[in-house]
């Protein structure tokens, strides 16, 4: 990447100012409209771990903790779920969203220019050591949970590496799965909610088929839930020649698309609850899915690009129930 694509990026985007009120808040969470400027090279590491993504990965623990049946409150206990949610959040989720900082900093360079590699805040030899030491502190705390869980087989550690290997091939050429809008979209949807639901179970229960398969298919509705993220990058997307939903589909097309994957798998598991006579997790369920139609047709429907940010704060908290719900469920049937 040459430095004039990043030499003058207000020439492309109005970028937001030190006195935008939040605007630091929003730079430390990794979020769209951060303030440029930060020379803290700590501050600036955590932006490129965007720790606003750690949210779901770190609930998917407890969903996952719920499924099991196994979990009792305990003070070691509390210290297992504590290092799970360290495990999932900060360095598994911290290296996954720095790898695709790496690799994305030509989009970001159109998108994003105020981030911290387009914008020069910190040099990529840096970048690539936080790659390095994220990774193996991650596989290195996975193996610390597995032997303390006191597995034989190390189901903990193979989760961490399986799914460092599905960041790396999400992001980096020569597969980079986000170039393609479908497979990648599911990548990242099973990431944020396969993926750390197991490590909950697998840490204090046995990992089993049905769970694995159960997960699978909701994380078609984290598909829709990741295909929201796309509407803030299409421009990039379409000059680089990246295949996301909204590109290929157009805005309208994409947004039911979204909508749609959200409700329609969420209805599927609850559909599942009934089946195995947990009628009273499935009705809360589907209680939780009317809100998501209704913020669905306040805001996303009506102006995806604009009201992208808004939706995903009044609806995904409900998606986000509907999950621990299901694992209580599940947790409750002894599956």
């Amino acid at each position: 990447m040459s430095d004039s694509s990043v030499s003058n990026p207000s020439d492309r985007v109005k970028l937001p100012t030190n006195g935008d009120r939040g605007a630091k808040t929003r730079q430390l969470l990794g979020m769209k409209g951060a303030a440029p400027g930060e020379t803290s090279i700590w501050k600036i590491r955590l932006q490129l771990m965007k720790p606003i993504t750690w949210i779901p990965l770190i609930w998917g623990v407890i969903c996952g903790a719920a499924s099991s049946g196994e979990y009792t409150w305990s003070l070691e206990n509390l210290l297992k779920i504590a290092v799970c949610m360290v495990l999932s959040g900060p360095f598994m989720t911290g290296y996954t969203q720095t790898v695709n900082e790496y690799y994305d900093r030509e989009i970001d360079a159109i998108n994003e220019p105020y981030r911290p590699i387009p914008s020069g805040a910190i040099p990529l030899s840096q970048v690539i050591a936080q790659i390095i030491v994220l990774l193996l502190g991650g596989i290195g705390l996975a193996y610390v949970l597995d032997v303390w869980a006191g597995h034989e087989f190390p189901t903990i550690t193979c989760i961490a590496i399986g799914g460092a290997l599905l960041a790396y091939i999400y992001s980096a050429p020569p597969l980079k799965l986000k170039q393609n809008g479908w497979l990648g979209t599911y990548a990242l949807g099973s990431s944020y909610i396969a993926l750390p639901w197991w490590t909950g179970h697998a840490l204090f229960g046995d990992l089993n088929w049905t769970i694995v398969i159960l997960t699978l298919i909701y994380s078609f509705a984290g598909l829709g839930i990741a295909v929201v993220n796309d509407f803030k990058s299409i421009e990039g997307d379409r000059q680089l020649g990246l295949k996301s939903l909204p590109v290929m589909f157009g805005v309208t097309a994409a947004a039911w698309i979204c909508v749609l994957t959200i409700d329609l798998f969420q209805a599927a598991i609850a559909a599942y609850l009934i089946y195995i006579h947990e009628n009273l997790y499935a009705t809360i369920l589907l209680l939780l899915i009317i809100p998501q139609i209704t913020f669905q047709d306040m805001y996303f429907l009506r102006d995806p690009l604009k009201n992208d940010v808004k939706y995903q704060a009044s609806a995904q908290p409900f998606l986000v129930l509907g999950m621990l719900v299901t694992g209580l469920a599940l947790g409750h049937a002894g599956v």
